[in-house]
């Protein structure tokens, strides 16, 4: 066991991934808390406070303290991170561990401060941030390296990125606040709207999941009976939706991301541009498992889109293999 653990932390609004080097990943969870009200004692982090999610009593508050990839409360993200951590390398240590935590890309000074203090007071010797586009590209093997144009589409919980990289650096890029979070929040409301049913996000983001699609599926689509509160009586009902239901919620917001995708590709330096034309577009982050995503991003864009392997695991995989890039990535990194 190496005496000072690198890890690379992939901090989601939705999931935190955790990556050692020599490891690989050993950590995900979701990025969610449950405190008590009137202490704002941390009672539960990751899985055991999502399973509170729309059933704890009122005493407790369940909620995420990350929004669109930034940190909204400070004090409930270290401690997240600080258990996380623990989880991933031991809490007695002989040395602080390196850190490499990724942001998005264009973060202000205070919200990468932010990042920074939670790190250190979480137990980091050294931290360093990188964007979130770059340590993806790293992470799906993309030759980043080279002076050719690499795009890569990171669909996350609370915000969607697309850039374009070159030499280990951000050539172009753009980002909306629309993710997984949102999607789930359209499918909740196209239900009330279509069934007069109203159902949690957990449930909203398990249709997502089980039969969930960009495009109509060939075939039949795909089924599944959903629970919730009845608008009109107030009681407790089921409905069957279907694949198709969940195409239709989506439009919107994925219209939105396929906005973001044209208006990197128009920002294109031309020769990267040829380049991104000839090597195809590449998808990261956990929209990427929608079915039909790449599909339709290459039927309005014109320009073939691959979905890298295990695309959630990218940005923390690439987070820990830049901390033996830190010489070539000093102009992109910042230390903390």
């Amino acid at each position: 066991m190496a005496l000072v653990a690198e890890v690379g932390i992939d901090l989601g609004t939705v999931n935190v991934l955790v990556y050692v080097r020599g490891r690989g990943i050993v950590l995900q969870e979701p990025s969610v808390v449950a405190q008590e009200i009137n202490t704002g004692r941390v009672i539960a982090v990751g899985e055991e406070a999502r399973a509170m999610l729309g059933r704890a009593p009122e005493t407790l508050q369940v909620r995420r303290p990350l929004r669109d990839g930034v940190i909204a409360d400070y004090r409930v993200t270290k401690e997240m991170i600080q258990t996380f951590l623990q989880r991933a390398i031991g809490q007695h240590r002989l040395f602080k561990p390196r850190l490499m935590i990724t942001v998005p890309f264009g973060v202000t000074q205070v919200e990468r401060k932010a990042v920074k203090d939670a790190a250190f007071e979480a137990g980091a010797g050294r931290a360093y941030a990188i964007p979130e586009p770059l340590a993806g590209a790293i992470g799906a093997g993309l030759p980043i390296h080279t002076p050719g144009g690499h795009m890569i589409i990171d669909l996350g919980g609370g915000a969607s990125e697309a850039a374009v990289l070159s030499v280990y650096g951000v050539v172009t890029s753009s980002a909306v606040r629309v993710g997984g979070v949102r999607m789930d929040e359209a499918i909740a409301a196209f239900i009330r709207r279509k069934y007069n049913l109203m159902i949690g996000m957990p449930t909203a983001e398990e249709a997502k999941i089980r039969i969930g699609a960009a495009l109509p599926l060939e075939g039949d689509p795909l089924r599944m009976e959903v629970q919730g509160r009845d608008q009109v009586t107030g009681l407790p009902r089921s409905v069957s939706i279907n694949t198709d239901d969940i195409v239709e919620a989506l439009e919107e917001s994925l219209g939105i991301i396929i906005g973001m995708v044209k208006g990197v590709l128009e920002r294109t330096p031309p020769e990267l541009a040829s380049d991104i034309i000839d090597r195809g577009m590449t998808m990261i982050g956990g929209g990427a498992l929608l079915r039909n995503i790449d599909q339709l991003l290459t039927q309005e864009t014109g320009v073939p889109v691959y979905v890298a392997d295990a695309p959630m695991a990218c940005v923390a995989i690439g987070a820990g293999k830049a901390l033996a890039l830190i010489p070539v990535l000093q102009r992109t990194l910042s230390e903390m």
